[in-house]
């Protein structure tokens, strides 16, 4: 091919989410990196990631189930509890580390060209392998509680995987861009994460937000929340099939119209992921001038 007929590419211009898929070996040296740096110097290294949410769940049916006597209320409290903090601290990683990605490979941006959105996806990456281990306690305790789940349980927990992941990744895209300019986004992303368990069930029941706000605006602002519908979904999948039949709690396992919430949340997820992407290729070329 001549030179008059060859088509150049701008060097550094970026196809955004969708060159991602295409480094895929520079994801893995990434995802990699997090890692190692997470667990450097640590005897038990991935260990951890078992150890923790193990205590953890230990601790919730101990001091919270059984001291406090949670499960008076609601039955198998320690499981609806556990699924809805797995969820929220999936979000919870993935955003909070998102906010910082771009930042903390400085030296990456400032010295070579790659697609600077492997960053943030590389940090939800390690998010997920983080969730694993917490999704394997949820689940064996949930089977120690009776938990037999089936297909449609299965169709709806990647449904909801697949929507706090494609949220929690848009909404980090966007925070790690304006971080860039403005380190105060890491701040308000720590305010926003202190409230996110308690913007959603995983305390309480949606019964009692309902009654407090009635079926007005709010109850609907409540619901547009994509955490909110996540949550009562893991509860779906892993809290509502350890109930035993003819419990209290199987006519309410579900807020009204749940189904029409989840195919909002999921229009939600995607909306975000748009904005989040679009900001940050709009920003994307100005990353390494200021920093």
């Amino acid at each position: 091919m001549s030179l008059e007929t060859q088509k150049f590419v701008r060097p550094g211009r970026s196809k955004g989410l969708l060159e991602v898929f295409q480094k895929q070996y520079l994801l893995s040296l990434l995802v990699h990196k997090e890692l190692r740096v997470r667990y450097r110097g640590s005897v038990l290294g991935m260990l951890w990631s078992y150890a923790k949410p193990a205590v953890q769940f230990l601790v919730f049916y101990f001091a919270i189930g059984m001291f406090m006597g949670m499960n008076r209320n609601i039955e198998n409290y320690v499981i609806y509890m556990f699924a809805g903090v797995v969820a929220i601290n999936y979000f919870t990683e993935i955003f909070n580390n998102d906010t910082r990605s771009v930042v903390w490979n400085t030296p990456l941006v400032k010295k070579i060209y790659l697609p600077r959105e492997l960053f943030p996806v590389a940090s939800a990456w390690v998010a997920f392998i983080h969730f694993i281990p917490q999704l394997v306690i949820l689940a064996g305790g949930a089977l120690l509680a009776g938990w037999r789940p089936g297909l449609v349980e299965l169709a709806v927990f990647i449904y909801a995987f697949m929507v706090i992941t494609i949220f929690s990744l848009g909404l980090g895209l966007l925070a790690g861009a304006l971080n860039v300019f403005f380190r105060d986004a890491e701040n308000f992303v720590e305010l926003m994460l202190m409230v996110a368990t308690w913007s959603s069930p995983v305390l309480y029941k949606w019964s009692m937000v309902q009654n407090a706000l009635g079926d007005g605006w709010l109850w609907y602002l409540y619901q547009l929340n994509p955490l909110t519908v996540v949550v009562e979904l893991f509860h779906f999948v892993f809290w509502a099939p350890t109930l035993p039949e003819g419990s209290k709690e199987i006519t309410q396992i579900m807020p009204p119209d749940m189904w029409m919430w989840a195919g909002i949340a999921g229009a939600n997820a995607v909306l975000m992921l748009l904005i989040g992407e679009l900001t940050f290729r709009k920003l994307d070329p100005r990353f390494a001038q200021e920093l």
